[in-house]
């Protein structure tokens, strides 16, 4: 495993990370948990990514109960949360439509190192942007709960770069903890974002990067070719959102003409996938998920194609999908 700082922060995180969204509480309870956790760990992987909306909440309490009985020592470990949709917000909610003000982050932060078990989470996401609420709110109660010890680190996901560099003004204007990282999607069919619009971000404020999606949802396995597997995320009613994006036929077409190029490498299409965001030195860690070990090994195994992509085979790959990318 290699590791890289967080933009110019001092942590340092592994290159290949493992997040829990989709799977943990849904698909994975606390024994699987705790044996995946275990052969992420073993392997080098030390980020371990959650958010406040996964299952409820009930993400973070997995996750929580897997480091309790793995009982690794507290520095050896990243954890991260995010909060935007918050928990119990019933119809008579007040402030249902502010979501990242003062009120709802420090209850926020709270409820999460009660259902994770800790003292301190290492790095804690604004999950999306909250227009309701000014953003010298949000930027003001996120550096509080790192001058509280409730966080170490702040930073964003799926931000536009005016709103991050606004935000990172405002924290220099007032001496406040600035952000350090964004959490966007950013994979062979979706690279925008990540490539054109923060560039300036990178050398302006050292933005760093820990990016989800990285297989396009299960799109860059191949195993959509013929349609939605049963059992797979395209086929559950409750991401029904992503069936259409899966089902792309052009897309689908594209992926198939990858496969060539990752048997040449001696991998699969999801580690080719996984090792051309690797190649992104914008990229801090890749996060990756998985619901059986097999899955995460396999995973893991994209760092040995990494090492493979030569700048000939990068431009295949390119000629292949970015006709496609968003």
């Amino acid at each position: 495993m290699r590791y890289r700082r967080l933009g110019r922060a001092g942590l340092q995180v592994s290159e290949l990370s493992l997040g829990s969204w989709v799977t943990y509480h849904n698909q994975v309870d606390v024994k699987a948990a705790v044996e995946m956790m275990a052969a992420a760990f073993d392997a080098g992987v030390n980020f371990f990514d959650n958010a406040e909306a996964y299952a409820g909440g009930q993400s973070e309490v997995v996750m929580g109960e897997a480091l309790k009985r793995l009982a690794w020592p507290r520095l050896n470990y990243i954890v991260s949360t995010k909060f935007f949709w918050g928990l119990d917000r019933g119809p008579a909610a007040i402030n249902r439509s502010n979501t990242l003000n003062r009120k709802y982050l420090m209850q926020a932060i709270d409820g999460s190192l009660r259902r994770f078990g800790l003292e301190h989470i290492d790095l804690v996401y604004c999950h999306r942007p909250d227009p309701a609420t000014p953003i010298e709110e949000t930027v003001h109660a996120m550096s509080d709960m790192i001058t509280q010890g409730k966080a170490l680190y702040w930073g964003t996901s799926e931000w536009s770069a005016g709103d991050i560099r606004a935000a990172w003004e405002i924290a220099e204007r007032h001496h406040l903890h600035k952000p350090v990282v964004e959490q966007p999607q950013y994979h062979l069919f979706h690279r925008e974002r990540v490539e054109k619009e923060y560039a300036r971000l990178y050398e302006d404020i050292g933005l760093g990067l820990t990016t989800w999606s990285p297989l396009a949802s299960g799109l860059l396995t191949g195993k959509y070719h013929g349609g939605a597997p049963a059992g797979s995320r395209g086929a559950m009613e409750n991401l029904a959102f992503l069936r259409d994006g899966l089902l792309d036929p052009a897309k689908n077409a594209a992926v198939a003409k990858l496969a060539p190029i990752a048997a040449e490498l001696g991998g699969t299409t999801a580690q080719l996938a996984l090792a051309w965001l690797t190649r992104n030195p914008r990229v801090s860690s890749v996060i990756t998920g998985a619901s059986r070990v097999d899955q995460l090994e396999s995973n893991l195994g994209a760092l040995g194609v990494a090492d493979r992509l030569t700048p000939e085979v990068m431009a295949r790959i390119d000629e292949i999908t970015a006709p496609l990318a968003q």
